[in-house]
């Protein structure tokens, strides 16, 4: 015998299972595509109707400007890379600099034309320029319109704000100047308003141009904060200066214009050493100038009254040797003079050595001390950049100090040795002068006046000629002064960053896709509803019957006035299986129950009934719910005699049994509704009633109180054959079905039987028909060929209306 493959039957129903879900999901398609062009229309418009803004970036190299020295002083890596690039990231970022930019651009007015769609800035291609008096107030931030009347003239009109502007600014401006003509470069002055309006463009008579003034200050503070600074990478020192704007030319401009701030800015500190030093050269320059005049004239005068036109030569060699030793005291005192001055300046305990000279320039060749105050001069330039941007208690402020201090003390201690070596030298070369003046005391009183007279000027003449020398360094040195940092990419293009079109489509789409999604997954997880024959398997026990599809006829009695309609189809597949299952049974007593009222046990009762009659079989169906009895109504019966009279012994069991206008069919009503039905239902005369129905009818159909409401149910299941419990499609809660459940799995009611009617879509729909646990095979309403076959059950009005088809689509299940 061939053995079965399980493991097939296992990929045979997860197929089965994959394909069922998709189908279950793929049916709601048309709210996937309604959403899906509803967000892509939304995003459609949002792009047309919002301001675009795009990233324009610059990029400059910062290069390490750190000392040798400084590296020798300090060993704590205070002076690194990093510090340095945290310092520049510092100074571009301060309020001082963006001044600086911003005194360079024409930023104080911005020009906007307005369009049916969205409000443009013009920046440059404005046909106006305003020209605005900061020093007189001014009404700023609110929106004027300026209409050109002609080449000469205009006025200024109100703005017309848009219903949702909510801009209170509106309410400031001077109503003196609205509505009045002036002429282009005429001045424009009121008590709250001064400026003058030149027009660029005559091209553009009649355009109506709108500025608003922005006053220095607060664009100061705008451009601080749009504009992001932050290293490319950390291999490289290079950054990056980024900012978003809605006019690519104007985020360009200012990007450019700081950079080239920030060069001017480092260079302009560079140049203040050399300044500093042309102004104390030139200031002596002055007073020796004078001196020096002075002394030319009286040698002059000296030599011709005396005659003297040639001097001896004892006389010229000694004379020269004091020269020369006068020059170097002159220098030596030089020296001194600029020792003491450095440390009286270190004596001060200031931070700020913008004013100090560095040796080099004043002619002392000590590289130690140069390094040392260069290195102090640059961390004073850096201390004094970034306190435009931030205090004094800041941390890289702080760190500046410390090495501020390491190298003042480093520089004192050096002056000192300075000092004292400079004097050791100065009194040698006196006690030299001393020696040569006894030889220069033997010489004619004539001579010796004159050579007094000679030294004096020659000595001012080598001064002079030596300060005019260290003019033209200094001059030369801060000509060729460089910063150290350069612009590696100037700002030229700009990015799209908002709105990003492609990702936001990408989004509208998956929105419209999930959003319907999400909210179908969600309603289903949330819904305690039977919805299919998959719910039912999950939340219900109890063995499926049959199917019953959802009638649409005016009348209760399906199977007796529609016998070709699908749900009389339905019936009798039912029939055959309670044929089968009951095979045994001479006379089959079939109870019929539900969980709550309004789940079709009545229905189903009568015409499972009816259609036991037409299969031949003499029928009865009982109204058993003596609590909301229908079923006297749906036979259009009016006689309040029936199974509560019954049972109260005021009425014969011939009395109570209707015959109805159908063959085989007949029904007993429920009669009056009395005040104990539990109790009767529960009495010795219904059980000798069934037993009487037994010997008179082939079937007996109960049709009882919903079992998930009242209690006699229960008691009544165990006196019938079959127990058909009856749960409606989209109607029966899943936790209606708790109790049956229950009962059912502790074996209190025996021969209990699923009906699952009014059904629409079964949710096993494959190839036309649904599988019954009965084993009976019925045709789902949706079946082409049982319609065909079935041709009274569909009416031609819902097959051709195709907008009730196209609706039908649109519907959650």
């Amino acid at each position: 015998m061939e053995k079965f493959d399980l493991s097939q039957l296992d990929n045979e129903e997860s197929e089965i299972e994959i394909r069922y879900v998709i189908a279950k999901y793929l049916r709601y398609w048309p709210w996937y595509v309604l959403f899906i062009i509803v967000f892509l229309i939304a995003t459609f418009f949002f792009h047309r109707y919002t301001e675009d803004e795009y990233a324009v970036s610059g990029t400059m190299v910062i290069r390490n400007t750190v000392k040798p020295e400084t590296r020798i002083l300090d060993r704590s890596s205070i002076f690194s890379t990093q510090n340095n690039l945290d310092n520049e990231i510092l100074m571009l970022s301060s309020k001082n600099l963006a001044r600086e930019a911003l005194s360079k651009l024409h930023f104080d007015v911005a020009y906007f034309a307005k369009t049916n769609i969205k409000t443009i800035e013009l920046y440059k291609s404005s046909p106006i320029h305003v020209e605005v008096d900061w020093n007189h107030m001014q009404i700023q931030n609110v929106p004027l319109a300026l209409h050109i009347l002609s080449e000469n003239t205009y006025k200024i009109v109100p703005e017309t704000s848009s219903f949702f502007d909510f801009n209170p600014a509106y309410a400031q401006v001077d109503e003196s100047i609205l509505d009045k003509t002036f002429g282009f470069g005429e001045q424009v002055e009121t008590a709250r308003m001064k400026f003058k309006v030149h027009l660029i463009n005559p091209a553009k008579v009649g355009d109506v141009v709108i500025f608003t003034l922005r006053s220095p200050s607060s664009l100061e503070e705008k451009m601080v904060k749009e504009v992001s600074i932050k290293l490319v990478n950390a291999g490289a020192s290079v950054l990056e200066l980024k900012m978003t704007t809605s006019v690519i030319e104007k985020g360009r401009d200012y990007i450019n214009a700081l950079m080239e701030s920030h060069l001017e800015s480092e260079l302009r500190e560079k140049n203040r050493n050399t300044e500093n030093t042309l102004k104390f050269i030139e200031e002596q320059l002055g007073f020796l100038e004078d001196s020096l005049k002075k002394k030319e004239r009286e040698l002059q005068n000296f030599k011709v009254q005396n005659k003297m036109i040639n001097v001896s030569e004892e006389f010229s060699e000694v004379l020269g040797r004091i020269n020369k030793l006068d020059d170097s005291v002159q220098e030596l005192d030089f020296q001194l003079s600029y020792y003491y001055s450095i440390k009286d300046y270190m004596e001060e305990k200031t931070m700020d050595f913008s004013q100090i000279i560095a040796p080099s320039v004043v002619g002392i060749p000590d590289p130690l001390l140069n390094g040392l105050i260069q290195t102090l001069v640059t961390l004073s330039q850096d201390r004094r950049k970034l306190l435009a941007s931030v205090n004094e208690i800041h941390p890289e402020i702080r760190k500046i100090d410390v090495q501020m201090e390491k190298v003042q003390e480093a520089l004192v201690e050096n002056i000192l040795n300075l000092i004292e070596n400079t004097q050791k030298k100065k009194t040698l070369v006196l006690s030299n002068i001393a020696t040569y003046d006894k030889q220069f005391s033997g010489l004619p009183e004539s001579e010796s006046l004159y050579a007094s007279i000679f030294r004096e000027y020659r000595l001012r003449e080598n001064l002079y000629t030596y300060l005019l020398e260290k003019r033209a360094e200094a001059g030369i040195a801060k000509a060729s002064n460089v910063t150290e940092n350069a612009i590696l990419d100037y700002a030229k293009k700009g990015s799209l960053v908002f709105p990003k079109k492609e990702n936001n489509y990408l989004l509208a789409i998956a929105l419209g896709f999930f959003l319907p999604f999400g909210f179908i997954v969600l309603r289903e997880l949330m819904d305690q509803r039977i919805r299919n024959q998959r719910d039912l398997k999950k939340n219900f026990m109890i063995p499926q019957l049959s199917i019953i599809g959802k009638s649409d006829m005016p009348t209760n009695l399906v199977v007796m006035e529609h016998p070709k309609s699908a749900v009389a189809e339905s019936f009798r597949s039912l029939r055959s299986a309670i044929n089968y299952i009951a095979a045994d049974k001479n006379s089959k007593k079939i109870l019929v129950t539900s969980s709550v009222s309004g789940e079709g046990k009545t229905f189903t009762s009568i015409n499972l009934a009816s259609i036991l009659a037409l299969g031949g079989k003499k029928t009865v169906v009982v109204d058993a719910d003596l609590r909301r009895p229908k079923l006297a109504g749906y036979f259009k019966h009016s006689s309040k005699i029936g199974l509560s009279t019954l049972l109260i012994g005021k009425a014969t069991e011939d009395e109570v049994i209707v015959a109805s206008s159908h063959e085989n069919l007949f029904f007993v009503p429920s009669g009056i509704i009395p005040p104990n039905p539990a109790e009767l239902l529960q009495t010795q005369r219904l059980k000798d009633f069934l037993v009487y129905l037994e010997a008179n009818f082939d079937m007996i159909v109960f049709d009882t109180p919903p079992l998930g409401l009242v209690s006699e149910t229960i008691d009544l299941t165990r006196l019938f054959d079959l127990n058909l419990y009856v749960v409606r499609q989209d109607y029966t809660l899943k936790n209606h079905l708790v109790m049956i459940n229950d009962l059912f799995h502790n074996k209190q009611v025996n021969n209990v039987y699923g009906i699952f009617n009014g059904i629409e879509n079964s949710g096993y729909n494959y190839k036309g028909y649904n599988y019954g646990y009965g084993n009976a095979y019925i045709y789902s309403q949706n079946n082409k060929y049982m319609y065909n076959y079935y041709g009274e059950d569909r009416k031609p009005s819902q097959a051709k209306n195709w907008f009730l088809k196209l609706v039908s689509y649109f519907k959650i299940k």
